[in-house]
């Protein structure tokens, strides 16, 4: 089985964000870039099905920027396979993503797509649902558990108050959650064997897909400075505070 693991080019979740003095976006000068966390758990999780025997190959892909190669080049330290960098400058909407990534798959037939349940960036948590839907795949999304055997795949999904396990068919996409596993570092021997995997380039052109936006973003602002605490001296202040900010 190949596995699909699509990962993106984010700002670091370390770095603390800067919005441009005109609010027309965030301002990316010199800031470091990394794989969504979110992207490195999905990529661990097709290297674990590979190490079980379940999967024979797994192809990294990501659209954006050349620069995106360094994000692939770290997919392909960790273990994956190959990789497929399709190149564009525009910012792309969830669904330009999901078609891209169907003309992907169309092409590569892969028996599962692994995908990160949202960018840090964006906090979108789309694309792996469009992707499933342009595909009339099923899907399991905020996987916190995958089992794969016999052409199905048993997921427990994180859902508000508990877990839910399901039963799908293969092929499928899977949004993978922050409690699927514990992603690996790569080592040196690997990110050297990764320099010459091979690493495709391709074009929204070759796929016969817009990246025009359908969506204007009007206004990117901060949240508001959170206003300082006090200190009170006994439990009796702090319930009158509290009565009277109306809290009690």
């Amino acid at each position: 089985m190949k596995i699909l693991v699509p990962v993106k080019r984010v700002v670091d979740y370390n770095v603390k964000i800067r919005v441009k003095a005109d609010g027309t976006g965030i301002d990316l000068t010199n800031v470091k870039m990394s794989m969504n966390p979110f992207d490195e758990i999905s990529v661990e999780q097709a290297i674990r099905l590979k190490e079980a025997g379940q999967a024979t190959e797994i192809v990294a892909v990501s659209i954006g920027p050349e620069k995106s190669q360094e994000t692939l080049r770290t997919a392909l330290a960790m273990g994956a396979d190959r990789a497929i960098l399709i190149v564009t400058d525009a910012a792309l909407e969830p669904i330009t993503v999901a078609k891209l990534l169907k003309a992907v798959v169309d092409v590569e037939q892969p028996g599962l797509v692994i995908a990160g349940k949202q960018a840090i960036d964006d906090d979108c948590n789309q694309t792996g649902q469009m992707l499933a839907a342009l595909m009339g795949w099923p899907q399991a999304t905020f996987a916190s558990k995958i089992l794969v055997e016999s052409g199905k795949a048993t997921v427990t999904r994180e859902v508000d108050g508990g877990l839910q396990t399901i039963r799908i068919n293969l092929p499928a996409v899977v949004t993978t959650d922050l409690r699927l596993n514990e992603p690996r570092y790569a080592s040196l021997p690997n990110i050297m064997k990764a320099k010459k995997k091979p690493l495709e380039l391709k074009k929204p052109e070759d796929f016969s897909v817009s990246v025009a936006a359908r969506l204007k973003v009007l206004k990117t602002v901060e949240p508001p400075p959170r206003k300082s605490g006090v200190k009170v001296k006994s439990v009796g202040e702090l319930v009158a505070n509290l009565r009277g900010a109306g809290v009690i």
